[in-house]
């Protein structure tokens, strides 16, 4: 890996989902499933491609940020890059001025990890393997390399860390095999978006069924007698021997989250996620502890800023089900110390998804968790939602409900340069199409 970064280019994708409801829930009525996304180009012969995913108006705000990062990575040689890529990982989120943005945090943090997701897609290509076969043949020793354990040492150390890996050793093969033969189960979000009609809730799960999906999740939190009926409406479509999971979105104060659950407690909901403030570590803990007896647990992560506040909620007991988010998180590197942490706390990961490229992402590091990490299938799955994957070159497959393992050399998160052109905001041709109609109108 002689060669040098040349050119780091970013561009503002958008697609126009708030048309049809798709992604609704309690606090986002209208999203436009959109992403910052970045090109990473070298001397040699490949190049890497991530993205930081958002949901329409600010994704120029990430763009911008990415942009100030471009300096801080162009001109490097990919073998320090690599060879330290802990220390790399923390050049990036320490610049003394840039820091202050968030630290790892917020609009700055996204551009981290849209940057972060392009470098290993790059190595994974290097390669010549898909990201979670390079995960998975990485000696522990170099594995940890790769992670910033500031902040962590009182949760976990590196000697820790590396002691999971090598217990996890056993095995390896053949639950790399069993992936190959049957993948990781998903569940599916497709059904119960909020803007949807009970007519098109029950058709979508009738052919989720069909597709052999057996874990189902459905958007809560606005209107409680509406969150009755759909709920039943759901579970007259799947029956009660298939989990059906929740999500509030947000929502509630933590009073409300346990009151509102508590009455949907006869539908047996397996989790209910994000039910309060993202931040509010202790108020999960408090909702956490106060369902336990009505059997549903707390998920959450999806908007989890980073490393600091997972370990707080495992150190809190606060959440029962960890969901990373390939593109909130700072990328692979600080999403790997996640995992570790999960793994000594006994928390199962549930990798968020859906939006544009989480899917594609996440199921490269559900695969890895599972073969490389906790040896584990017990009361994990990965949540896919059936949206925008025909704009990428190696989309997701899933088959009989399960996650089908990505062959391709990389992250799976290279977009078709047909899509770019369409989709690109405000000039591609799709949306000056959509600005012609009326149907949606420039910022």
């Amino acid at each position: 890996m002689e060669c040098k970064v040349t050119d780091l280019s970013v561009r503002d994708i958008r697609f126009p989902t708030s048309l049809e409801a798709h992604g609704s829930d309690s606090m986002h009525a209208d999203p436009d499933y959109s992403c910052a996304y970045v090109v990473i180009q070298t001397d040699g012969e490949f190049c890497g491609h991530g993205l930081g995913f958002t949901l329409g108006k600010g994704t120029e705000i990430v763009c911008c940020a990415v942009r100030t990062m471009t300096k801080l990575v162009v001109g490097k040689r990919l073998d320090d890059i690599y060879k330290d890529f802990a220390g790399f990982w923390r050049t990036l989120t320490s610049d003394s001025q840039l820091r202050w943005l968030g630290p790892e945090k917020g609009v700055i943090h996204l551009a981290t990890a849209a940057v972060v997701n392009a470098l290993w897609d790059l190595w994974a290509k290097i390669e010549e393997k898909p990201l979670w076969k390079l995960l998975v043949d990485m000696e522990p020793e170099k594995l940890i390399s790769t992670v910033d354990f500031r902040y962590l040492s009182d949760a976990l150390t590196k000697t820790e860390a590396v002691e999971i890996l090598k217990k996890a050793q056993a095995g390896k093969k053949e639950r790399e095999a069993e992936m190959l033969a049957n993948g990781y189960p998903a569940y599916t979000t497709s059904v119960g978006w909020l803007g949807y009609s009970d007519e098109k809730i029950r058709k979508l799960c009738k052919e989720a069924l069909a597709d052999g999906f057996t874990r189902f999740k459905v958007k809560i939190g606005a209107d409680i007698q509406d969150d009755i009926r759909r709920c039943k409406v759901v579970r007259e479509e799947i029956g009660y021997d298939k989990p059906m999971m929740t999500d509030a979105n947000e929502r509630w104060d933590v009073q409300e989250a346990i009151d509102w659950m508590i009455q949907l407690a006869p539908f047996k909901p397996h989790w209910i996620e994000e039910p309060t403030s993202p931040d509010d570590i202790l108020g999960h803990a408090e909702i956490s502890k106060a369902l336990k007896p009505y059997g549903i647990g707390v998920a959450t992560g999806e908007a989890c800023q980073n490393r600091v506040m997972f370990k707080q909620f495992f150190q809190a007991n606060a959440l029962q089900y960890c969901q990373i988010d390939s593109c909130r998180l700072g990328g692979v590197n600080e999403i790997l110390s996640v995992i570790l942490m999960a793994a000594k706390f006994k928390v199962p990961v549930c990798p968020h998804a859906g939006g544009v490229g989480l899917c594609e992402f996440v199921q490269h590091l559900c695969i890895f968790d599972y073969i490389a990490v906790s040896g584990s299938l017990e009361d994990r799955v990965t949540e896919y939602v059936d949206h925008l994957h025909e704009h990428f070159k190696d989309p997701v497959v899933v088959k009989n409900g399960c996650y089908q393992m990505p062959k391709m050399p990389g992250y799976s998160g290279e977009m078709k340069e047909e899509s770019l052109a369409d989709y690109e905001y405000p000039t591609g041709g799709e949306w000056q199409k959509l600005f012609n109609e009326g149907k949606f109108k420039p910022e």
